[in-house]
């Protein structure tokens, strides 16, 4: 066989290519929205009870079919959902004259087939105009992901304190060693207090482990209840409807915020798909968590998303889900949480569709910390990705949850929050850690930064905390006692907020005031263009102000700090050359004065010592002018030649731009140009020198090529570009003669 062409083994090189890729197969489940074996809609009731749901009859029912046809179906609306062509109710979903509580009403009686036929028949530009109106939550929000690989409290500490900086609302941590989850909860819990007040946070391990944590108070909600599509993989996993049913109850009335996980795929991988659609198990799915009392569901792939993204129309199969859950009147807490490709593009085409509409929560867990010290498994979006997540708010205008922190406001709260962690692990006999602890898990970037670390301390610690019946209090009270009040005092208030128990609405989250936005007390009110949630002008500027944004103060700022008056300066008026030798560097008005330094990072002055070099190596002499009356490149070079006395002149931009003129040609016209000034090397403005000079001598140099990289050099630069021109157009006098400049050594 014949080894490929260059073309195609360079795009097999491409990370893309790291994905799996399955051929649609309904006998695998491996098909995402429309299975030939999904079943048609159809409900019976007989004397008002189900008696055939989605072509099944009650003799046949399993376990899920039972509990949705006696918990999951409103039978006031059912005959009137399941009468509507499958269009009709899916043009109610983008109709932004259909107000959402019609949906939710009408999706209460459909069944999970109707619902999954309704959703298969959304486009995914519909599927975010039904996302824009059906989520619970009028303000959009977004959960962490806070771990290591080490379970080193003072850095979870740290981290968390930075990702309730950042803007997450909810934090989840989970553990490598589940003994430590004690441990885990208390050092997440003390960071995000920290950070913010008001950040919810999860310690995601086993299910009665994870209620114990609550009802200490060391955590405040839980997501990690998992349903399943088919009576098999419940079967497997030990667990029927009735005992999720059970343990949902038996969060929400011990004060836990509660919602379950599901998503597509799951079923796939156990091999117990049944030959259905994804999108069909997932339907039963959220029927379920309806029926089961949850708040909300963590759905959209999850741990399955790669397996969804490897068939065709997956992507679009995890949004349906999430709208799913909107349409039953549920918080929608939207998977990415999971890494679904190693392509950026194919991430990014991922996420995008569901920040742009605006989810309940964006992620069911941003990775905030780097993908190695990621215990669920690499994020879909990672602390890599968070700089790129805010400039991408910031471009579509967007809130994702998220803002910019300061380098100083960071630093000090990782470093509180370390000192915070260190002293209630003293006070109480966990742990001790040293001050280069400290220090290393202020700076660090992840665990790796940490070096060896004492891991049985760890365990130690939260068999103690486990052991002891340590509660918020004890933390509290050690907070209290250790210098650190405020802290204490916070924690107490927000303790009190989540006892009153308004945190249990569908859709709640705190936000830094301890107000609760929910369904309830901040009902999403999309109705169309102009309608819905806006950022507001205070948040609208947290989004702009990303840390590298920068202006015409910075740039001249920046510029100032590298002036050098005593080596370019005036001195005197310019006047026409003789010499045959004679060759004038043309600079633009604003060198020498406001602007010091060239994109490429060299001095001015540099550039022109270089451009005078070339010029002498090849026996001519230069002499540098200011043009005062213009910026434009061609006309400085052109004004450069008529004045010197070989009839070639150089032009110099105090960006960089540079190139070669000849006093008989066209304005637009030049014998050289260096355009891409970035790039541009000392060598390579010697060179334009001494081809200047050659051309000077009635040569034909080879003409200089420009450097070009596959670097997005005008996306770096064009900004800069911008302010820089600002600089020179400032200094633009229209009457102003060509003056000479004289660089000194």
């Amino acid at each position: 066989m014949n080894e490929p062409v260059g073309r195609i083994r360079f795009m097999d090189r491409q990370r893309v290519n790291l994905d799996g890729f399955a051929v649609e197969n309904a006998e695998l489940g491996l098909v995402a929205l429309r299975s030939p074996y999904d079943p048609g809609p159809s409900l019976t009731v007989t004397d008002g009870r189900i008696t055939e749901l989605d072509g099944v009859a009650e003799a046949d029912f399993d376990s899920i079919d039972t509990f949705i046809a006696r918990h999951g179906i409103d039978l006031a609306v059912a005959a009137e959902a399941m009468a509507l062509p499958d269009v009709a109710f899916a043009r109610l979903l983008t109709d932004p004259a259909v107000p959402r509580a019609e949906i939710i009403r009408l999706s209460a009686g459909a069944t999970p087939a109707k619902l999954t036929r309704v959703l298969a028949v959304l486009k995914p530009h519909e599927l975010g105009m039904a996302m824009a109106k059906l989520r619970s939550r009028r303000t959009p929000s977004n959960q962490a992901h806070v771990t290591n690989r080490l379970d080193d409290p003072l850095l979870l500490a740290a981290d968390a304190a930075t990702a309730a900086a950042f803007g997450f609302r909810e934090i989840e941590t989970t553990v490598p060693v589940l003994g430590d989850a004690p441990s885990n909860a208390v050092a997440c819990l003390v960071g995000a207090a920290v950070g913010s007040q008001g950040v919810l946070i999860q310690c995601s391990v086993e299910e009665a482990a994870e209620l114990e944590l609550g009802m200490r108070g060391l955590t405040s909600y839980a997501e990690t209840i998992s349903l399943y599509g088919t009576e098999q993989v419940f079967t497997d996993g030990d667990d029927t409807p009735w005992s999720k049913a059970f343990l949902t109850s038996a969060y929400a009335s011990r004060g836990m915020k509660m919602r379950v996980s599901s998503g597509a795929g799951a079923e796939v991988l156990m091999a117990g798909a049944e030959r259905k659609s994804m999108l069909y198990l997932e339907a039963r799915c959220v029927a379920l968590a309806r029926a089961v009392g949850a708040q909300g569901v963590q759905n959209g792939g999850i741990d399955g998303a790669s397996v969804a993204a490897a068939v065709p129309n997956g992507l679009r199969e995890l949004m349906a889900e999430n709208v799913m859950v909107m349409m039953r009147n549920l918080e929608s807490c939207s998977g990415n949480d999971a890494l679904m490709s190693e392509s950026d593009m194919r991430r990014t085409s991922r996420t995008l569709p569901i920040v742009l509409a605006g989810s309940d929560f964006a992620f069911s867990g941003f990775g905030s910390i780097q993908r190695y010290d990621n215990m669920f498994g690499p994020s879909n979006f990672n602390a890599e990705d968070i700089d790129d997540f805010l400039a991408m708010q910031r471009d579509w205008g967007i809130d994702g949850g998220l803002r910019t922190v300061a380098a100083e406001r960071l630093a000090d709260l990782r470093r509180d929050a370390a000192q915070a962690c260190r002293a209630v692990y003293g006070y109480l006999g966990l742990a001790d850690f040293t001050d280069e602890h400290v220090a290393l898990a202020v700076d660090a970037s992840g665990s790796k930064d940490l070096g060896q670390t004492d891991t049985l301390a760890v365990l130690a610690a939260a068999h103690a905390i486990r052991q002891r019946g340590l509660t918020v209090v004890d933390i509290v009270t050690a907070l209290d006692e250790c210098g650190y009040p405020e802290l204490a005092e916070r924690t107490v208030e927000f303790l009190q907020a989540r006892l009153g128990g308004d945190y249990l609405q569908t859709s709640a989250i705190f936000d830094e005031r301890l107000a609760v936005l929910s369904l309830v007390t901040d009902p999403n009110d999309y109705a169309g263009p102009g309608t819905g949630y806006e950022p507001p002008p205070d948040r609208q500027r947290e989004i702009d102000a990303i840390r590298q944004q920068r202006g015409v103060g910075d740039l001249r700022e920046s510029q100032a700090r590298h002036a050098a008056p005593g080596r370019l300066g005036p001195a005197g008026p310019a006047m026409p050359g003789s010499d045959p030798r004679d060759v004038v560097i043309g600079v633009s008005p604003a060198v020498g004065r406001d602007v010091w330094r060239c994109l490429s990072g060299l001095a001015v002055t540099d550039v022109l010592r270089e451009i005078l070099a070339g010029l002498e190596e090849e026996g001519c002499a230069g002499r540098i002018v200011r043009f005062g009356g213009t910026v434009d490149l061609g006309q400085i070079g052109l004004a450069a030649a008529r004045l010197s006395g070989s009839g070639i002149g150089i032009g110099l931009q105090g960006k960089g731009t540079a190139l070669i003129h000849r006093r008989d040609l066209a304005p637009l016209a030049n014998l050289e140009l260096y355009s891409v000034a970035p790039t541009i090397t000392p060598e390579l403005y010697r060179l334009l020198g001494a081809n200047a000079a050659r051309h000077a001598k009635g040569g034909t140099p080879d003409p200089a090529r420009n450097p070009y990289s596959d670097e997005a050099i005008e996306a770096r630069y064009h900004t800069t570009v911008i302010a820089l021109m600002e600089l020179e157009r400032r200094r633009v006098d229209a009457a102003a003669r060509p003056e000479t400049l004289v660089l000194s050594s």
